[in-house]
C-alpha cells in the first residue's frame, strides 16, 4: 500500500529483455532506500513494483507482460523520469489516500490552463473507469494522490498546486502524455458491495415466489 505522496524523482536507467519481458533498473536519486529489502514493494509512476536488486544507485525490478501492456511503464525510455514512493510503514503518515499501486488503466492529458499560481489538468480515462470518479474524490495519477475538481463523462480536471509540479513528474508531463490512472480503492469495494447486494436480493426474492 502508498499514499500517494512522491518522495522522489528518479529515472529509468535501463530496460533489460529477459526471457520474454523486461528488468526495470531504477535510479532513485533521492529516495531513501536504507530500510529497503529485496521482495519490498516500491511506486513507479503509480505501479507497485517488487525490488529483486538493491545497490547504492537504485534498484531493478521485473516487469511482468501484463504490466508493461497495462501501465506507461512499457512506453518508457531510459533517460525517463519517474515518481517514487515507498510502501506504506505502521509509521506512515497518510497525507494522501490509500493506493495500492494496481494500475486500472492508462489515460491521457487532454488540456493545461493556467489558474491562478496552480495549473488546471484535464485528464482523459478509458469509459469503463469514469463510473469510478467522482468530484471531489480522490485518484492517483501516475503515482500521486489528487483530489477531483469536477468530472464530464471520461474526462476529469484537477489542480496542481506548484510544490507538486515541481516535486513530480506531471509538472512536464506534455498534453498528449499518457498517465498512470488507479481509481479510489473505496470506490471498487462499494461498486462490488452493490453487486453482491443485487445478487443476494435476487436470489431471496426467487426463493419466496
Amino acid at each position: 500500500m502508498f499514499t500517494g505522496i512522491v518522495q522522489a524523482v528518479g529515472r529509468i536507467a535501463a530496460l533489460e529483455p529477459r526471457g520474454g519481458d523486461v528488468r526495470l533498473r531504477v535510479e532513485t536519486a533521492s529516495l531513501p532506500l536504507d530500510d529497503v529489502r529485496i521482495g519490498d514493494s516500491i511506486s513507479v509512476s503509480g505501479a507497485c513494483l517488487t525490488a529483486v536488486e538493491i545497490d547504492g544507485e537504485g534498484f531493478a525490478a521485473d516487469v511482468s507482460n501484463e504490466t508493461l501492456e497495462c501501465t506507461k511503464l512499457g512506453h518508457l525510455e531510459a533517460g525517463s523520469s519517474v515518481n517514487l514512493e515507498c510502501s506504506l510503514t505502521p509509521h506512515t503518515a497518510l497525507g494522501g489516500h490509500l493506493v495500492t499501486g494496481h494500475v486500472d488503466g492508462l489515460g491521457s492529458v487532454i488540456n493545461k490552463v493556467e489558474d491562478a499560481r496552480s495549473t488546471r489538468f484535464e485528464f482523459e480515462v478509458p469509459d469503463d473507469l469514469k463510473k469510478y470518479i467522482a468530484a471531489k474524490g480522490s485518484v492517483c495519477v501516475d503515482g500521486v494522490s489528487l483530489t477531483v475538481n469536477s468530472v464530464e463523462d471520461t474526462r476529469f480536471s484537477v489542480n496542481i498546486i506548484p510544490h507538486t509540479a515541481e516535486v513530480t513528474t506531471l509538472g512536464s508531463t506534455p498534453v498528449g502524455g499518457q498517465v498512470n490512472i488507479e481509481v479510489d480503492l473505496l470506490a471498487r469495494y462499494v461498486e462490488r458491495l452493490l453487486a453482491a447486494g443485487e445478487t443476494h436480493g435476487s436470489i431471496h426474492s426467487h426463493g419466496t415466489r
